[in-house]
């Protein structure tokens, strides 16, 4: 039978690499903790405040979820809708309108709007949607629009200046230089301001008041004007006459400088002339009345103007 030999130390030898395996492991874990906290160290920041900061995310993380699920369900408006309705209970609400600003236009039509608001809770009232809504008034030009506690609302309006009357369709309307109608206007109450005649004559008056600052003697005379063919100006002045300018932005105004230069000169205005017409840069063409002979030619104004300008009688 054989003998079974068992070799002394074996085990010992067996332990001692199991221990070198285990302090081995040991030293991986080790040296990576160390690395691991050497990184954490590096920070700006020490341990307990990462600790923190990872806690307030994961609350954030949840707080905006519970957000989320509030907005889906519609809490936060009927929390506002409860916090207006409180507040409209407790007096805060719109009960006066204060208007400033206001010497021409009708203040009903802001009293209207302002009053008419569905929430007119001092707490949730939409501002800029009153605005908004006060813009749409053809005299307003600006709006301004605060609260005053506990219940009044101020408006502050900036009008728009009226620079003459729109007649177009048979109707007659108020207009400032933008050609924003202002308000419908009565024959039997027509302001002392220029008629403007014509489709689009509104859109084209400042273009008219440009033009009429090239002759300021002739602008106080101006009674009216035609927009004709929506290209050029027939200007009717308070004595009667009709002046025909030509097309064309620098040639209406050099036409309409050179007739104020012959007026000046030779008196055109106020002698009975029923038109001028400078259409034509090479004639300067009057219309008489019927059976009437003209006394005196203008073509020495013409001259002295130093234009070429030949008198004729338009039939």
């Amino acid at each position: 039978m054989a003998e079974a030999r068992i070799r002394r130390g074996g085990a010992a030898r067996l332990s001692s690499a199991k221990g070198r395996a285990t302090k081995g492991a040991r030293g991986r874990t080790l040296k990576r903790q160390s690395t691991l906290d050497r990184l954490i160290e590096a920070l700006p920041v020490s341990e307990a405040t990462l600790q923190r900061l990872a806690s307030w995310t994961i609350v954030g993380i949840f707080g905006a979820i519970l957000v989320g699920f509030a907005i889906f369900f519609g809490l936060p408006a009927m929390a506002q809708q409860q916090a207006a309705l409180i507040a409209a209970r407790a007096g805060f609400e719109v009960d006066k309108v204060e208007v400033r600003g206001v010497e021409r236009m009708d203040e009903l039509p802001v009293y209207n709007i302002a009053l008419g608001q569905v929430d007119r809770s001092m707490l949730s009232l939409d501002l800029p949607k009153v605005r908004a809504d006060m813009l749409k008034l053809g005299w307003v030009k600006d709006a301004r629009i605060s609260r005053r506690l506990p219940d009044t609302l101020v408006v502050d309006i900036v009008e728009r200046d009226p620079v003459a009357v729109w007649q177009h369709g048979g109707q007659l309307h108020l207009i400032d230089v933008a050609g924003v109608v202002l308000q419908p206007v009565s024959a039997s109450a027509m302001p002392d301001l220029p008629l403007v005649v014509g489709p689009n004559a509104n859109r084209q008056t400042a273009g008219l008041n440009r033009l009429m600052e090239n002759a300021p003697a002739l602008k106080p005379m101006l009674a009216g004007a035609t927009w004709v063919g929506n290209r050029r100006w027939d200007l009717r002045f308070q004595s009667g006459e009709t002046l025909s300018l030509p097309e064309g932005d620098k040639i209406s105004a050099a036409a309409l400088v050179n007739f104020a230069r012959m007026d000046g000169v030779n008196r055109l205005l106020g002698r009975g002339i029923v038109k001028f017409d400078m259409r034509d840069p090479d004639r300067f063409v009057l219309r008489l009345p019927q059976g009437r002979v003209e006394e005196k030619p203008v073509d020495d104004a013409a001259d002295s103007a130093a234009s070429a300008l030949a008198l004729g009688e338009e039939g």
